[in-house]
């Protein structure tokens, strides 16, 4: 089992491929699930050191794909997915959005672009490195763009680390149908009207940008 971008995909010994798009409410856990009622698809596994493997999904929105080799390149090649967002360095990422007229946040969350960058990872990233998430990419200068890159290896890796993010509804879980623990980390995301703990005198902001709310600092991100 791997990841791709924000995708789960299992192996299958003929080659096939499952491939779990969790989307909003998704989960792919080794354990019993938050409830049954919205459990999806249960797998009896033999062989290793899972009995189970069971997709949970509140909303219905997720996916679930059967592929053989050839069908997972046609969903999933480079013309459809872009490179995974810890494996791209700064001057590949400048080059695939430095001549777009889109605002960086909302550019980011495009996953032919790059993949495996969330809204809330999106905003906490710019917040880092400073950058005003309606800053148009063209205008972005190339230290900005060393910037960006930093500090979305950075909060990824956190991320990734405390194995996301679990916030108010509760709905995200790990495998183990744990609470992650990145969201006491968070530095303007869901914050909105608080002080930045960054510059410790202005106040989170709160936008809508392509309908996904948008937390930044006007003080540290200036546009």
């Amino acid at each position: 089992m791997w990841r791709l971008g924000k995708k789960v995909v299992l192996d299958l010994d003929n080659s096939d491929r499952i491939v779990f798009e969790p989307r909003m409410t998704g989960l792919t856990l080794l354990v019993d699930p938050p409830d049954v009622g919205h459990l999806r698809l249960i797998f009896e596994l033999s062989g290793g050191a899972a009995p189970r493997l069971l997709f949970w999904s509140q909303r219905g929105l997720s996916l679930i794909r059967l592929l053989s080799p050839r069908q997972f390149d046609k969903y999933y090649g480079p013309d459809k997915l872009g490179p995974d967002a810890l494996e791209v360095t700064p001057e590949l990422l400048r080059e695939r959005f430095s001549k777009s007229s889109r605002a960086i946040k909302v550019a980011l969350l495009d996953q032919r672009s790059l993949a495996g960058i969330g809204n809330l990872y999106a905003s906490e990233l710019l917040h880092r490195a400073r950058v005003h998430p309606e800053r148009r990419c063209n205008t972005l200068r190339p230290a900005q763009w060393k910037k960006i890159h930093a500090a979305m290896v950075e909060v990824l890796n956190e991320a990734i680390l405390h194995q996301g993010s679990t916030l108010s509804d509760g709905t995200y879980r790990n495998a183990n149908n744990e609470a992650g623990g990145f969201q006491d980390s968070h530095r303007v995301y869901a914050r909105a009207g608080e002080k930045c703990v960054q510059c410790g005198k202005a106040r989170i902001v709160s936008t809508v940008q392509a309908q996904r709310s948008t937390f930044f600092c006007p003080r540290c991100q200036r546009p």
